[in-house]
């Protein structure tokens, strides 16, 4: 039984099989035939072009193309399960370059036969308008030759240096499937519905096909990493570990490809480009094909990485400040390049140091005392404005408050739960209501009423009112925008709702999606309860959210259904409090 063949060719080493006689390819009848446009042959072109012309160039660099997926026959040729639509491309332009010399100095091309058109070797020695009209494979076929002919016309003083380029620094990720793979099925897969091989994939057969060792070895550290590479997969889908590390969902229902990147970009290559598809796989391409190079070290390099982050994971003030970070759009390779032959006190300092940047945009005082932290952080939040100019400043802001508001009671175990805050998407919203912002359509506007009816307590001056809107529901559709705003400014009245707008962050809270999307313009007392039967039912809701709405941030307290100054006063002061605390390293438990 035969295992995976795995790596890059050049376009060169396509032509030629190992036995010396040119390649011989076959697409089945179970793949359609050639369908590229002329503008997908002219972007092939052009892409070669372009690496042909970079400035700086690297003699070890090349252009890659997508995986050729194949099978061995084992009668002398490839079946082509991945990659025929490029593979002819190049067959076609390969052919241009013969047609451009004698006779005597063409080169020998690998061949390439369909099951469903066997005549098609006929068809590629003398292509013509006529000819193509028979069959809708030709037709796609000449329409490439075509566009081939003219896009080199107008390039014919370029024309050695990018045939060289295609020839020697154009490379195919060379991709054999094993004796027991099934190439229909992997056509299934790779085609149906467009699943494209991913760079964890690719690096996984990188791995597995290595030989460093004797045969019997060999077996047990690919048994191994088999196991091993299962075991990382498995943590990384644990969601509080993945959203811990990322602040975007997942790019697919492989994780593990995390781990490979990261690497990629605390080694940085020169020639890594993190914007190119299989730059990751390329990395470790070089990487396991370098003289010396073993399989073992270079897996054992994937394990020590991914064991630190565990370890941050587990420390619970590294798990909350790392987490910020990350939330707040810093790379872990910057996180993981700080964190490099320090102490952990150290770094922790680092981190918040660098979290200090993150949040107010400038670096934090030498030496810092108390008072200095405290007037700059104040001046900071007050100068925070509701609005998109920003918007990011204040989540931030929320999140970490949040975060440091748990790391102050250090007898507490509970860690703050990234995943659902991604989840459920939290975001700032009013505490209290803006005047402004008045719901429209009778949906909403039924919604509203019906929600603020709810929290009116029946007392004296508010029968009037509930009378009022009960009357309003009584017209149903008769009743007039007029009427509507009459009693949305009574309604405000009442829960003392109706003073100027206020777009401070001492107004500001982080409430998830369907609250804002449901509740988003209802008074205090309604938001007030939707939070706290979230609670209750033991859904996440940001533990700075759920104190601001039970007033504990208050320091007295007169009603609970109102959100007053004095209330958004203290909650600023416990904000400004928390967060000096923070960046002074105090780590008192909360009273």
């Amino acid at each position: 039984m035969t295992r995976a063949v795995f790596g890059t060719k050049s376009v060169h080493d396509l032509i030629t099989h190992a036995n010396g006689q040119p390649n011989r390819f076959w697409i089945p009848a179970y793949q359609r035939g050639y369908r590229w446009k002329p503008m997908q042959v002219t972007q092939l072109l052009e892409d070669v072009r372009e690496f042909a012309k970079r400035e700086n160039a690297q003699p070890h660099e090349y252009y890659c193309l997508q995986p050729l997926v194949l099978k061995d026959t084992r009668q002398g040729q490839y079946e082509v399960v991945d990659g025929q639509q490029r593979l002819t491309t190049l067959l076609l332009i390969l052919r241009h370059f013969n047609e451009r010399v004698t006779v005597k100095y063409r080169s020998k091309l690998f061949s390439l036969a369909y099951e469903t058109r066997p005549e098609l070797r006929d068809f590629l020695d003398d292509p013509s308008e006529d000819t193509a009209t028979r069959n809708v494979d030709y037709f796609y076929l000449y329409q490439a030759i075509q566009t081939i002919e003219q896009w080199f016309e107008s390039r014919d003083h370029e024309f050695e240096e990018i045939k060289s380029t295609l020839l020697n620094k154009t490379r195919v990720i060379w991709y054999e499937l094993s004796d027991r793979e099934n190439a229909v099925d992997a056509f299934t897969r790779l085609n149906v519905g467009k699943i494209a091989l991913t760079n964890d994939e690719l690096i996984r057969a990188l791995f597995l096909r290595q030989r460093d060792d004797a045969e019997g070895a060999v077996s047990l550290q690919q048994l191994q990493i088999a196991h091993e590479w299962d075991q990382l997969e498995k943590a990384l889908q644990n969601d509080a570990f993945w959203y811990f590390l990322n602040n975007k969902t997942s790019g697919g229902h492989n994780r593990i490809g995390f781990l490979f990147t990261l690497i990629a970009r605390l080694d940085a290559e020169p020639s890594f480009d993190p914007d190119e598809r299989y730059s990751v796989f390329h990395t470790y391409n070089r990487r396991l094909s370098a003289a010396g190079a073993t399989t073992a070290s270079e897996w054992l390099r994937v394990k020590q990485v991914y064991m630190l982050l565990e370890e941050w994971f587990e420390d619970r003030r590294l798990y909350h400040i790392i987490g910020f970070l990350v939330q707040s759009g810093t790379a872990v390779d910057a996180i993981f390049r700080l964190s490099q032959n320090i102490p952990k006190r150290q770094f922790e300092q680092k981190l918040r140091s660098l979290a200090f940047l993150k949040l107010t945009g400038s670096a934090m005082p030498e030496a810092a005392t108390a008072d200095v932290l405290r007037a700059t952080i104040k001046q900071f939040l007050g100068d925070l404005e509701y609005g998109q100019k920003h918007a990011l400043k204040i989540r931030a802001t929320l999140l970490l408050f949040n975060l440091t508001s748990l790391l102050q009671n250090t007898a507490s175990n509970i860690r703050f739960q990234f995943d659902s805050f991604k989840a459920n998407s939290w975001d700032i919203e009013h505490v209290r209501s803006v005047t402004t912002s008045i719901p429209k359509g009778k949906t909403e506007r039924d919604r509203w009423l019906q929600l603020a009816q709810k929290q009116l307590t029946g007392a004296d001056d508010q029968r009037d009112l509930c009378r009022a809107i009960a009357a309003y529901f009584a017209q149903t559709e008769s009743a007039t925008d007029t009427q509507f705003h009459d009693l949305h400014t009574r309604v405000l009245a009442a829960f003392k709702e109706d003073s100027e707008v206020d777009d401070s962050i001492g107004n500001l809270t982080l409430l998830d999606a369907q609250t804002n999307r449901g509740y988003g313009n209802a008074v205090f007392a309604v938001k007030r309860e939707r939070i706290l039967e979230l609670d209750q039912r033991g859904i996440f809701v940001p533990l700075c959210t759920r104190n601001l709405f039970l007033k504990c941030y208050s320091q007295g307290v007169d009603h609970l259904l109102f959100w007053s100054v004095k209330d958004s006063q203290g909650y600023l002061e416990a904000m400004c409090n928390t967060l000096v605390n923070f960046f002074l390293d105090k780590q008192e438990p909360s009273v």
